[in-house]
């Protein structure tokens, strides 16, 4: 006796399979095609390089109490799609600044801030190096439409009246000169605070660097504001 089924019902069941296999296909394809939500969120968070020395490095502390760690954390505790770059080299000076910049930025950044100097100070390194140095940095970062944002430094006394002023109106004048974002003392509220610095008496523990976080944080959030606008003006 023949068991093979109807030919309509053959043709009906390889017809229907078809249409599953395909269904299947194209539900596949639209899976990869579509970013998960994590992923695109990632992918359209800003870009923040924290451009300095070892006061952005975190010599002595975890990678996750560094400036730039809690900054991003305090900037997305705010609702912001932030990823804030550790680009800090102990013991760097401005113009070793200068001479890596375009590294530091290769991939592409939507600002930057800036955190340079206090090893010039303590070299004592002429005012007008220094002073060159910076100039160079925000003058790259001009030409490549990347906005900046200046954590200044301020000489100690015992260097002398005369170093201290030249050396403290570096900052106001560069900001004004690109009319970049300034803050005035990047260690201001820490800086000779044994209870806010390390052993060695000149780098931010993490409750130091938890003050500086805090105390800048309103100035981040402008600056995000001008790299939003910057952007919706080149689209």
């Amino acid at each position: 006796m023949n068991s093979s089924p109807p030919p309509m019902r053959s043709a009906y069941v390889s017809w229907r399979l078809a249409v599953q296999i395909l269904l299947m296909a194209l539900l596949a394809g639209a899976t990869q095609l579509q970013p998960r939500p994590a992923a695109a969120a990632e992918a359209a968070a800003l870009k923040i390089i924290a451009f300095g020395d070892s006061l952005i490095a975190g010599p002595g502390l975890p990678a996750d109490a560094t400036f730039p760690a809690l900054l991003e954390k305090a900037l997305r505790a705010a609702g912001h799609q932030v990823t804030v770059v550790n680009a800090g080299v102990s013991g760097d000076t401005a113009f070793g600044g200068l001479t890596r910049l375009d590294w530091a930025i290769a991939d592409g950044a939507d600002g930057l801030i800036l955190e340079l100097g206090a090893n010039d100070m303590m070299r004592g390194i002429d005012t007008d190096v220094t002073r060159g140095a910076l100039d160079g940095i925000l003058a790259k970062l001009k030409q490549r439409n990347i906005k900046a944002l200046i954590a200044g430094m301020k000489a100690s006394p015992s260097l002398g009246q005369d170093y201290k002023a030249s050396f403290d109106a570096i900052y106001p004048d560069l900001a004004a000169k690109y009319q970049a974002l300034l803050y005035p003392f990047y260690l201001e509220g820490v800086a000779a605070n044994p209870s806010l610095t390390l052993g060695d008496g000149l780098h931010p523990n993490a409750a130091g660097v938890e003050h500086i976080v805090k105390a800048m944080l309103p100035l981040v959030l402008v600056f995000l504001q001008q790299i939003d606008a910057a952007s919706a003006r080149r689209e």
